[in-house]
């Protein structure tokens, strides 16, 4: 098996996609935050909010990522096990 099946790839015009919509929603919530008409507090609540809310979002991100990263790695193993004793059962 090659190295290159093994690593999945994201195109260039997906990561820029994902980067750019990233950057658009976080400062467009933030610009609406600074010009809410309200006290300086609540402002700083909201971002605070946000910043929590991001920040938790990729921590999610990453954990499902490498669970499921974990998974397949778990699937090939026990895959190879099945078919060595399927080679060793028809020997």
């Amino acid at each position: 098996m090659e190295m290159d099946n093994l690593v999945n790839k994201n195109t260039p015009a997906w990561r820029f996609q994902t980067v750019a919509s990233f950057i658009l929603s976080f400062g467009l919530t933030f610009t609406g935050i600074i010009y809410l008409p309200a006290d300086l507090w609540v402002k700083g609540f909201l971002l605070m909010g946000q910043i929590f809310t991001v920040g938790s979002a990729f921590t999610l991100a990453k954990t499902l990522r490498d669970d499921h990263e974990a998974n397949k790695l778990i699937n090939r193993i026990h895959s190879a096990k099945t078919e060595k004793i399927l080679k060793d059962f028809e020997n």
